[in-house]
């Protein structure tokens, strides 16, 4: 537990200390989601309908920004070895970066999505919905994106490999999260779309501590 602890709070103080990948990801997100009303001509009511969907796009795209290095960096300074070596399962050291990607990456992103969502025209009244499902999103985001990080672990090009791997599947909690939304804005419970949305969430959380795991033991050796 001691070195679950160690490695905690070693990969939030990575992810804040270049100053880098919550900044960076906040900064893409907002600038994506400012330039689509612009393409789109500027009409409210035209871009509402949508509106969900592409923040959820967004959310997802922004969330890849961090990924290349949550492994990598590791495994170019020795540290993963250590980490598979050390005293608790490389399973649950899988889940600790997740959730410290989660906590560093996700959590900001949460915050920023009502911003971002009131941009493309979505009611204010709709903005803790939006932080609650992004805060949901973004934990399947974190677990299913340590899983494609693994996997693309030691490849030349390792960024776009993370992106070609992960971007199908994020296509459930977009489409969960974009419901969520849509069926608020119809008057209807959004509690079924996030009911899927944490089913995701679980399911990611089962499969990427063992694939994760494997995929690094295979690029170690």
């Amino acid at each position: 537990m001691r070195a679950l602890l160690i490695l905690w709070r070693r990969e939030l103080a990575l992810a804040w200390g270049g100053g880098g990948g919550p900044l960076l990801a906040c900064g893409f997100f907002l600038c994506l989601t400012a330039l689509v009303p612009l393409a789109a001509g500027g009409d409210p009511a035209g871009l509402r309908p949508v509106a969900g969907g592409i923040a959820w796009l967004a959310l997802a795209l922004s969330s890849i920004l961090s990924l290349e290095r949550l492994f990598e960096r590791d495994l170019e300074d020795g540290a993963l070895d250590l980490i598979t070596l050390g005293p608790a399962p490389l399973e649950l050291a899988v889940v600790v970066k997740a959730l410290a990607q989660w906590l560093a990456v996700g959590g900001p992103l949460a915050l920023t999505a009502p911003l971002a969502a009131v941009t493309l025209g979505l009611p204010p009244a709709h903005a803790p919905l939006v932080a609650l499902s992004a805060l949901i999103g973004g934990l399947g985001f974190a677990l299913t994106g340590a899983l494609g990080a693994a996997l693309a672990l030691g490849a030349k090009r390792g960024g776009l490999l993370i992106a070609v791997v992960v971007l199908p599947l994020f296509i459930p909690p977009v489409v969960f999260g974009a419901g969520a939304l849509e069926r608020t804005a119809n008057g209807l419970s959004p509690a079924p779309a996030l009911a899927f949305l944490a089913a995701y969430v679980l399911f990611a959380a089962v499969v990427t501590p063992f694939a994760g795991a494997a995929a690094i033991r295979n690029a170690q050796g």
